[in-house]
């Protein structure tokens, strides 16, 4: 078969070379009342085109019913023709079509519909004598060729202007995460007019969920829900969620996300996405050092809301370090091993009160040991044991080195 004119330029041989030379001569007093037939038919036979009432969209239909026979007759009579004005309307249908946001399966349709109504007049011409069957053969090569042309034409724009068309939403999207993380917060009217333009409907509250950076050209970025926006171009990679204490939402995140690690930061006002990406970015952070963990053994996502405590203790660990060196400092006067034991038994103790039965059992240890510990820590810290503020301040050190995986602060 010979190569599309589409992707190459016209053929110049073929069937076009091998019709007779006067066939578009006779072909042409029959051309609009095959145009009308053709348009009858695709208005009745094919519904995305059935609009009677719509005298604009059945005009432009007549047209290019009528610039597809002509440029077949024109080919016809001259193979070396210009094929470009023909191509050019078959570029601009796709395009329309693409900018309807429509699929092509109706224009197929319609272009094989219109083939076989042409064919059909042809073979009656035929049968009437008033062409030569001789010519059957290479005119029906010649009009499929044609209408594979068309086709190869209408799809090539359709598809560029659907690349064009998701690019530029993706734009916008990406846009639009960045007026919703600002800080300052953007403008309610900014964020609604992007909104519309990215089509997206605007929720109540949003989650920003933190997740680390995947290279956006490797094609393994996740594919996520459309009403999620996203930018995988950024680090840490971003996720917006629209009203994320729905139902299924917490579902939908990590099913999309593949066991990455991941933070999601708390629902917030739409004005506030800069505190959940705060929140979030801290979070894996955490989750990253292995201080944090999502409930998935697997990895995947942790919420920010199941870590509140962890994410204040730790939100300024030079403080923290501050706080330890004030308060632990007696625990450095023993060997690692033993300041250990005697920290984690000053941790149960701060939370148990000074029962012993209860920290043994919190320790799972014998109560006669948890009395040895006891006096080792009275000697150490003497008073301070019994001072609130600084039983306070030791629990709150304590839990934070407990977080960090025992480190003490440094000497």
């Amino acid at each position: 078969m010979p190569k599309r004119a589409a992707a190459v330029g016209v053929d110049t041989g073929g069937p076009f070379k091998a019709l007779p030379p006067g066939l578009p001569d006779r072909l042409r007093p029959y051309a609009a009342e095959i145009t009308e037939e053709v348009v009858r038919a695709i208005g009745t036979q094919i519904a995305e085109y059935a609009r009677p009432m719509d005298d604009t969209y059945m005009q432009g239909v007549h047209r290019g019913v009528d610039h597809a026979l002509r440029g077949l007759l024109e080919r016809m009579a001259q193979p070396d023709t210009d094929w470009q004005p023909v191509k050019e309307t078959y570029e601009r249908i796709g395009r329309g079509e693409a900018e309807e946001g429509r699929s092509l399966d109706s224009f197929q349709s319609a272009l094989r519909l219109g083939a076989r109504v042409t064919w059909r007049r042809v073979n009656a011409l035929v049968d009437e004598g008033l062409l030569p069957r001789d010519v059957l053969g290479a005119f029906g090569e010649a009009l499929f060729l044609h209408l594979d042309e068309m086709a190869a034409a209408a799809t090539a724009a359709y598809t560029e202007a659907r690349l064009h068309a998701a690019g530029e939403l993706q734009q916008r999207r990406a846009r639009l995460v960045d007026l919703l993380t600002a800080d300052p917060p953007a403008p309610a009217g900014a964020i609604a007019d992007l909104a519309h333009a990215a089509r997206w409907t605007v929720p109540r509250t949003v989650a920003v969920v933190a997740v680390v950076a995947v290279d956006p050209g490797s094609g393994a970025a996740p594919i996520v829900p459309p009403e999620f926006l996203t930018r995988f171009d950024v680090q840490p990679a971003l996720l917006v969620v629209p009203d994320p204490e729905g139902p299924g939402r917490a579902r939908a995140v990590a099913g999309a996300l593949q066991g990455l690690p991941a933070a999601m930061g708390p629902p917030v006002a739409l004005h506030e996405g800069a505190r959940s990406l705060r929140w979030a970015t801290e979070a894996l952070g955490l989750v990253r050092r292995g201080v944090l963990a999502g409930t998935d053994p697997a990895g995947g996502v942790t919420r920010c809301q199941d870590h509140l405590p962890a994410l204040l203790l730790l939100r300024d660990e030079a403080l923290l370090d501050a706080m330890a060196e004030r308060r632990l400092r007696p625990l450095e006067r023993v060997r690692p091993p033993q300041r250990e034991r005697l920290a984690e038994t000053l941790l149960a103790l701060l939370r148990s009160g000074r029962g012993v039965a209860e920290v043994a059992a919190r320790l799972a240890v014998h109560p006669q040991t948890v009395r040895y510990r006891m006096r080792q820590l009275d000697e150490l810290f003497g008073e301070l044991l019994h001072d609130p503020e600084a039983r306070f301040e030791m629990q709150l050190a304590l839990r934070a080195r407990e977080l960090r995986g025992g480190a003490m602060a440094p000497e």
